[in-house]
């Protein structure tokens, strides 16, 4: 029975299957743009400060398939960003496009014929080829920082077509996780400084309040808040999802108050009513005594300061009285008589 393949479809195959296993190993979400054959191929070169492409023929026709693969970088790691597998016999140059928040677009550039490099508003030095470009054209961001947010875009330029792959690029910050408890069966669950928001949940689910507060830097705070008001809750766990990892802790409510504590509560407070009662009588009782003995000693002063003061004016009256200085004229007329004729009498 004769083969049903030839040996040249079987050579065929073998290299398909080859080249796609390469394609697959890295990038395998990347978009490849062909040209036709029959059309001259695009040629990649510098143009003042920046790669451009230029066709050789009015003829040809580049259709752009812009794709961008997210992509999640736990922030003080390393991240490597890869090109599309072409071969270098074939290769033009190639360029890396970044595309930070709030920051000018940064091109590094590649020309294969006169292997020479050249950036364009690239301040981060952070950002850098991970070896020489003729060897390897992947990207590597060392450490990774929240600023490194943004868009990274790969284009080949090859005498086969153009080939791009793009990557948005998310830095992750894992939260600061904290469980306090408090006295009155409450505790608060708090995920500090977390990109994105994390999600907190709880076992056994109580009364709770979440509430969120976005930092300047990008990162977010949540903090969740929940009271138990079932005596039979001993223990209650956090549970905080986040894509940089999850996080769990547990902690132990304030057990209810006991029969003895409940019943001595009334006791406390008539205590503090009988003694604040007997305070405010003591004090009214040492206000009226203390008025009784002001008014007691001013009456006792201001007699005898009008008994002073009456001598002094009757003896004034009487000095100053007419009536009473001819009376006084008259007796002692009348004295000085009486002993005038006494002395006559004896003569």
């Amino acid at each position: 029975m004769p083969c049903p393949w030839r040996t040249s479809d079987l050579v065929l195959l073998l290299s398909l299957t080859i080249f796609v296993a390469a394609l697959n190993s890295s990038c395998t979400n990347g978009k490849e743009t062909t040209l036709n054959n029959s059309v001259p191929p695009t040629e990649a070169f510098y143009n003042n400060s920046s790669l451009t492409t230029h066709s050789e023929s009015p003829k040809q026709k580049m259709v752009s398939a812009e794709v961008d693969i997210p992509l999640f970088v736990l922030m003080n790691s390393k991240a490597v960003l890869c090109c599309p597998p072409v071969s270098r016999t074939y290769m033009i140059g190639a360029t890396w496009e970044i595309i930070l928040r709030d920051k000018p677009a940064c091109i590094k550039a590649y020309k294969a014929d006169s292997n020479e490099t050249k950036d364009v508003n690239c301040t981060d030095r952070r950002i850098t080829w991970v070896s020489r470009p003729d060897q390897n054209l992947s990207l590597r961001i060392d450490p990774v920082s929240i600023t490194h947010d943004g868009d990274y875009k790969c284009e080949i330029a090859a005498s086969e077509g153009n080939f791009q792959c793009g990557y948005h690029l998310q830095v992750l910050v894992p939260p600061e996780v904290t469980l306090v408890s408090s006295k009155n069966r409450t505790a608060t669950c708090k995920a500090a400084g977390a990109k994105p928001a994390a999600q907190i949940s709880w076992t056994p689910e109580g009364h709770c309040i979440t509430e969120q507060e976005h930092l300047d830097n990008g990162t977010v705070t949540v903090q969740s808040t929940c009271l138990w008001s079932d005596s039979n809750v001993s223990a209650v766990t956090c549970s905080v999802s986040h894509l940089a990892g999850n996080k769990t802790l547990s902690e132990e409510l304030n057990p209810g108050a006991n029969a003895s504590e409940l019943l001595g509560i009334p006791y406390i407070i008539l205590c503090t009513i009988v003694i604040l009662i007997i305070m405010g009588f003591m004090i009214c009782f040492l206000k009226t005594s203390g008025c009784r003995l002001c008014k007691l000693k001013k009456t006792e002063v201001t007699s005898v300061v009008e008994e002073d003061e009456m001598q002094p004016y009757a003896s004034y009256t009487e000095r100053n009285n007419p009536l009473y200085d001819t009376t006084n004229k008259v007796k002692m007329s009348q004295g000085l008589q009486s002993a005038v004729d006494g002395v006559s009498l004896w003569t």
